[in-house]
């Protein structure tokens, strides 16, 4: 069973655990930009199957049924993609949650612990979520955004063209650099597990590993940080129009649930 509708104007898909009752745990998670890039695809490829969790996915603005097209999308893109596109829809994205999490909490009867998790932009969101709340108690982060600036660099080398940085771009990619940030982050210290492919670009997977260091010198426990390299997965989790999940999907999945079961328990 899973319920399909939106909650203070987020589309989203939920699945109830298989044991319902108010204090089981809820994992909220965000969609990649790349495949899978609605909360539908990212329910397909990331089911979390095993976890007596809720887990929904929530979608994230200008994407999907709330996006303007792919023509629009990839226009908007190529004109300024950190102002159009990577700045608005995490800020955006973050500043919802907290009135959909409500209406969903309402909807479904949640009282459990939460956790969230994030693919690519979705993961810079999960992290912002982090930062915000202190009720975060896990997170689980894939091919994530830990610095704008290399996911830019990775984007300029994908599509062969240079961004122009101004002073408005500088400021969002601070506000998204969890490097630099990563002492916020540890102010809550939710139990943070961080997943790449050893396929993706490199200045993701360094950016990555560079979160990995920061977040472990800002623990005072460590243990709670965890960084997962995938043999031969790329950065998306999911291909083709119909964004099939890779065969990367199901590892991936094991290894959220593992570390989810561990820290929500």
């Amino acid at each position: 069973m899973q319920f399909t509708d939106t909650a203070a104007g987020v589309p989203f898909v939920a699945v109830p655990p298989a044991h319902e009752r108010p204090a089981a745990p809820v994992v909220v998670a965000w969609h990649f930009m790349d495949p899978p890039s609605t909360e539908s695809a990212l329910a397909a490829a990331l089911p979390l199957d095993g976890l007596d969790a809720w887990r929904i996915y929530l979608g994230l603005p200008e994407t999907g049924a709330r996006g303007p097209g792919a023509e629009e999308s990839m226009r908007r893109g190529y004109e300024d993609a950190v102002l159009n596109m990577f700045g608005p829809i995490s800020d955006r994205a973050a500043a919802e949650f907290p009135a959909a999490y409500a209406a969903l909490r309402a909807r479904f009867g949640l009282e459990g612990p939460l956790a969230v998790v994030g693919g690519s932009l979705g993961a810079a969101v999960a992290q912002l979520v982090a930062i915000e709340r202190a009720d975060v108690v896990a997170v689980s982060i894939v091919s994530p955004v830990a610095q704008l600036r290399a996911i830019v660099a990775a984007n300029e080398r994908r599509f062969g063209v240079t961004y122009a940085w101004h002073p408005v771009a500088e400021q969002i990619a601070d506000r998204l650099d969890f490097v630099a940030r990563a002492d916020e982050t540890a102010r809550h210290a939710p139990a943070l597990q961080i997943i790449v492919g050893a396929q993706d670009d490199e200045a993701i997977k360094a950016s990555a590993a560079s979160l990995r260091d920061a977040l472990v010198k800002q623990y005072t426990e460590p243990s709670r940080v965890e960084f997962v390299t995938v043999a031969d997965m790329p950065h998306a989790l999911a291909e083709g129009p119909d964004e099939t999940p890779t065969s990367h999907a199901a590892e991936v999945d094991r290894l959220i649930v593992d570390w989810l079961r561990r820290h929500l328990a």
